[in-house]
């Protein structure tokens, strides 16, 4: 379980990005003929949200109707039960909605076979967006959609279980070799030092302290076989077999942050989402939150995000823009962010994000080291696989993980 935004489009769906894949092949989504010719005038435009709740569905349906009040369209949006699987469906059958949460996990998928309008840059003020955002959201050289938010990973410390442990503000790890000294103390005293997610979404941060990642900045090529990852990975498998860090399951947790809010364990690393978790589950646990120990390559995080997409076939691009326009305004992006609680996407409003939620400074400070997910197409397989090499890595050996992704990923990076 990893109970945040943006992971749920990424777990379900596949059949049905496969069927608008195939049906892609045979007539293109960017066909701009027929259905998909553009209209001008007023539209009503049809938005699907992958909603985490409520308080999400309310803020975005507001804004929709303040933005189709001032500009005389009409703006419908419908909360998905699952977005990955309507979306490919709306896509194969050709009538998918003008606007709708595009995951980063999924957006190369969308990208490759023309279901998206590349419409980025003409939002205003495009390069406003953190760069490691813009990356995420680029294909074949366009920024196609505007960033919706993001989060970023942290390292988050019990403060009560940190002094049981006989430590303080001074032993805070700033590097793997301080994370290892202050793990060893911590195991010593009889408490298990870190909570670890046991996926290529909180592993992948040390490959990233290392100089490393699994694909090319443009998404073609493996890159996974490489001495900093290895050297990464062997960082973590020491660290697991030494009793230094756990997965989930070895505390009897679902994710991470339930075993930290328990009291499993005295460090876990996860994302600003763990706020909420812990205020609705674990009201009780105090805690602090610093920066991912930086590796022998510097700092290094993973970012988690989505896009606000727009149909390739939409009958009204301009207008679909015009809304997105109006959804990433600095003003509209600190609404959503006191709404239900969401990293704006826009560098200008970053210090009245940190002004109103100072605690979360830590989080948006990530992002000028942040990685984003994989950017390319027909991975899922290929991901899976790496996790499930991922989640052995205690007894396994990170050289053959390393070398499994690169020879499954350059099989579905090649295929036509």
């Amino acid at each position: 379980m990893a109970p945040r935004p943006f992971t749920r489009a990424a777990v379900a769906g596949l059949t049905a990005v496969a069927l608008f894949g195939s049906a892609a092949c045979g007539s293109g989504f960017d066909d701009s003929s027929g259905d998909a010719a553009q209209s001008s005038g007023p539209a009503s435009l049809q938005i699907l949200i992958g909603s985490s709740g409520e308080a999400e569905t309310k803020a975005v349906q507001d804004a929709a109707v303040k933005w189709a009040t001032s500009s005389g369209n009409t703006a419908t949006v419908t909360p998905a039960q699952d977005l990955t699987q309507q979306l490919g469906q709306s896509l194969a059958g050709g009538t998918p909605p003008d606007v709708f949460y595009v995951d980063a996990a999924r957006f190369a998928d969308y990208a490759s076979v023309g279901a998206l309008e590349p419409y980025g840059d003409k939002i205003s003020n495009s390069g406003d967006f953190y760069e490691s955002l813009r990356t995420t959201f680029t294909y074949d050289g366009k920024l196609y959609c505007a960033p919706k938010d993001f989060s970023t990973l942290a390292l988050q410390i019990n403060t009560d279980l940190w002094t049981k442990a006989g430590l303080t503000d001074a032993d805070v790890p700033t590097t793997w070799d301080q994370l290892t000294a202050v793990a060893q103390k911590i195991k010593a005293k009889g408490q298990v030092p870190l909570a670890l997610g046991d996926t290529r979404d909180r592993i992948g941060a040390f490959l990233v302290q290392n100089g490393g990642w699994l694909v090319s900045k443009d998404g073609k090529q493996p890159t996974a076989d490489t001495p900093e990852n290895l050297a990464a990975l062997q960082y973590v498998k020491t660290m697991l077999s030494t009793g230094l860090a756990k997965y989930p399951k070895q505390l009897d947790a679902g994710w991470s942050g339930e075993a930290f809010g328990k009291g499993k364990a005295v460090m876990t690393i996860e994302g600003n989402w763990i706020k909420g978790a812990l205020q609705n589950d674990f009201p009780n646990v105090k805690y602090k939150v610093v920066a991912l120990p930086a590796g022998p390559k510097g700092q290094g995080t993973l970012s988690f995000t989505q896009c606000w997409g727009i149909a390739a076939k939409s009958r009204y691009k301009d207008q679909a823009i015009k809304f997105v326009e109006a959804m990433t305004s600095g003003e509209q992006q600190m609404a959503f962010a006191t709404a239900f609680g969401v990293m704006p996407s826009r560098q200008s409003v970053r210090d009245q994000y940190t002004a109103a939620f100072p605690a979360d400074k830590v989080f948006i400070d990530g992002a000028a080291y942040a990685q984003g997910p994989v950017n390319a197409p027909k991975m899922d397989s290929v991901l899976k696989d790496l996790d499930t090499g991922l989640q052995s890595l205690t007894n396994g050996d990170p050289k053959t993980v390393l070398q499994n992704f690169d020879k499954n990923a350059k099989a579905a990076l090649g295929g036509s």
